[in-house]
């Protein structure tokens, strides 16, 4: 009889091998004879989890803490409080702090920190990509990741918390599947809720949680069907004082916003694939197809994500939009010292440079500052020592200049070092890695969508040194 079972009724085999587990003694998730799906992050061989949450405002307070093992408690976040206090800027703190008893892992996402207790050892990278997907989903949720908008959504928060990670172990990343566990909030949902009692949760398992494609919910409608995509690059840079380039590198992003009917099948293709390093990839993106063929064949989860990310390293690709005129002298033992600086435009293309925003760190002996800017204003903090010079919209006819005096203590010595300028810049319509999109085609459905790209270049870490 069980020879007829073994042949003819292997499926029973299967229940006996579970009946044999003790699922409650396992040291992490049994999965037996099948892949983690598409759009999770494999966790089955870490043996360890994330503890606590806490996040913190850029002022160092704790406005919002999670326990998923056993509380730990708020002491464990003075050693992040000490290596905060010793980082020039916020994001200088190290993203991996060990103490006595945790590891301490965060990331800082628009002037909040995300800070991870883990007890023993982990991948970093790990933790650091569940991170950023917590934030990702609170923007996608609230519009934005602040501090207002997370303290005005509080329940919803720990809803989305308790959904994403079980057991200190992440469950549900997509913000698809997450839509459906948890509705996002409404005006309208919010009254209801208030007067009703009821929550945003959900009373049917998400349609894409048990299916291959967990990033796209089924039966999806549009009446106009779009697919926007935005091209963002950041130029991080050092330039020295006679205007070479020391370093110079580019991280971009292409973030897609898909509203299609249906399943539909998309292939992108790039003019210039070669040059792009680094990449990764959303979950849709089929992998093999990008290693033989340099295109991204997906099918897209429906509405806003990410879907692939790259890095330009090779020096002489990356261009340098904007170039800096500057003579910054202080005089030996002198009351005073002299400032002038003045930036033009180098290789944009013919592009016009807007948001141009220069922030210089004074050295604490200058008192007070006397200039004159020929193009948008200047404030000067004399407590902080920052120079900060909103230039706006550069004019190539006429030069942003700003210059005059620095007002400086009697009698100290000059400064050993002259200070850098940090700047923030904002091109419209120009890749400066020179990436540009070929085409867009789409398979399985039959109607014609409307296609769009959008190229955006910014300054991430741009400092000239003076």
């Amino acid at each position: 009889m069980v020879l007829f079972i073994i042949r003819f009724h292997c499926t029973f085999i299967c229940i006996f091998i579970l009946s044999k587990i003790n699922l409650h003694t396992a040291p992490h998730p049994v999965v037996l004879g099948c892949a983690p799906a598409p759009g999770t992050l494999n966790y089955t061989r870490i043996n360890t989890m994330i503890h606590s949450l806490f996040l913190i405002n850029s002022t160092a307070d704790i406005f919002l803490e999670k326990h998923w093992k056993s509380v730990v408690s708020r002491s464990v976040c003075d050693y992040f409080f000490e290596a905060f206090s010793k980082a020039s800027d916020p994001e200088n703190v190290p993203p991996v702090i060990p103490t006595p008893h945790h590891y301490l892992i965060s990331i800082f996402w628009e002037k909040t920190f995300f800070v991870a207790v883990i007890q023993n050892e982990v991948s970093p990278l790990f933790v650091i990509e569940f991170l950023h997907r917590v934030a990702e989903t609170f923007q996608d949720y609230f519009g934005e990741c602040s501090e207002t908008s997370i303290k005005d959504n509080l329940v919803i928060v720990y809803e989305l918390l308790e959904e994403m990670l079980d057991n200190g172990f992440p469950l549900a990343t997509e913000s698809n599947i997450l839509k459906e566990l948890i509705r996002p909030p409404t005006i309208l949902r919010s009254v209801v809720n208030t007067i009703t009692g009821s929550s945003n949760v959900g009373n049917m398992l998400p349609s894409g949680q048990l299916s291959s494609i967990p990033w796209r919910r089924a039966g999806v409608k549009y009446s106009n069907n779009e697919a926007y995509f935005d091209v963002i690059e950041e130029i991080d840079a050092i330039i020295d004082k006679s205007g070479s380039t020391v370093f110079a590198e580019i991280q971009g992003v292409i973030d897609a916003c898909i509203k299609l009917t249906g399943m539909p099948d998309l292939t992108l293709s790039f003019m210039n694939p070669r040059l792009l390093d680094d990449v990764s990839f959303h979950p849709c993106v089929r992998f093999k197809r990008w290693e033989s063929e340099r295109v991204l064949s997906f099918i897209p989860p429906d509405g806003t994500f990410r879907l692939m990310s790259y890095h330009v390293s090779s020096q002489n690709l990356v261009a340098i939009p904007v170039y800096v005129k500057h003579n910054i002298s202080f005089r030996e033992s002198g009351a005073s010292g002299r400032f002038d600086v003045t930036i033009g435009p180098k290789q944009t293309m013919g592009k016009t440079v807007e948001g141009i925003v220069v922030t210089v760190h004074l050295p604490k002996v200058v008192l007070n500052t006397d200039l004159t800017s020929t193009h948008g204003n200047y404030t000067f903090d004399p407590v902080t020592k920052i120079l900060v010079w909103d230039i706006g919209k550069m004019n190539p006819q006429k030069l942003p200049n700003l210059k005059g005096t620095l007002s400086m203590q009697s009698g100290v010595p000059k400064p050993e070092e002259n200070p850098s300028l940090n700047i923030q810049l904002r091109i419209q319509q120009l890749a400066i890695s020179g990436l540009k999109v070929n085409r867009l085609d789409m398979y399985g459905e039959k109607y014609k969508p409307f296609k769009g790209v959008k190229y955006v270049t910014k300054a991430g870490k741009f400092q000239v040194r003076t």
